[in-house]
């Protein structure tokens, strides 16, 4: 089983396994430029969108303007039409323009760096919050989007049925030093081999510590 006495060694051999593969798209953003207003904003566009087409459509919207200030003279057609076809669109398009205006208003066009703050933030969740936390500030948040929540439980390192109820139960269980590394490891090993149907347990580097809890048939 993976608890306290080891989760550090399965995260030591995630650690490979993340560099060899493709890095999340939010990280690769942060890795470019350590911007807290990109991260935040690309990290609205990616919820329930692909990697390759948050990628893209991030690409073109920060071309056009990469500023709260910019953002604004952009028209809201304007940016549904950049953004392009990231799942909810037309939506996510009119939150950035409230979050923009928001930002100008109350803090001087800067992102906030309390999860409080940036949580009453237009189409911003916990999960996103935490992310600009970790990866805007490089302060301790514990992000948990689907990936995170499914292994840490296919682990049996939580039980929760929840997001919500995983992101709580890790801050009381995993060790803070692995906080800011564990969304970005999870996530890529989520992606490329303990996929939510039928994982590659036959190569998975921790597969002797698993007990592949709600894991039917596997590769």
């Amino acid at each position: 089983m993976i608890d306290s006495s080891n989760i550090g060694t399965v995260l030591t051999l995630l650690e490979k396994e993340y560099k060899q593969n493709r890095i999340p798209i939010i990280s690769q953003i942060s890795e470019r430029d350590q911007d807290p207003f990109r991260i935040l904003i690309g990290t609205i566009l990616s919820l329930r969108t692909k990697d390759e087409v948050t990628a893209k459509a991030s690409q073109r919207l920060f071309k056009a303007a990469s500023t709260p200030d910019e953002m604004l003279k952009l028209s809201n057609s304007r940016i549904e039409k950049l953004i392009f076809p990231v799942g909810f669109y037309r939506r996510k398009s009119e939150h950035i323009l409230q979050v923009c205006k928001i930002l100008l208003d109350k803090y001087n066009g800067k992102v906030p760096d309390e999860l409080d703050d940036l949580l009453k933030l237009p189409g911003v969740g916990r999960k996103t919050a935490n992310l600009v936390v970790v990866l805007g500030f490089d302060k301790f948040g514990v992000c948990v989007d689907t990936h995170v929540h499914r292994i840490s439980n296919r682990w049996d390192y939580v039980q929760t049925k929840t997001p919500e109820q995983t992101e709580f139960a890790l801050r009381e269980k995993l060790p803070k030093e692995y906080w800011k590394i564990y969304n970005d490891y999870l996530v890529s090993f989520g992606q490329h081999t303990c996929k939510p149907i039928s994982p590659f347990c036959s190569k998975c580097p921790i597969e002797k510590w698993c007990p592949k809890r709600g894991v039917g048939k596997s590769r």
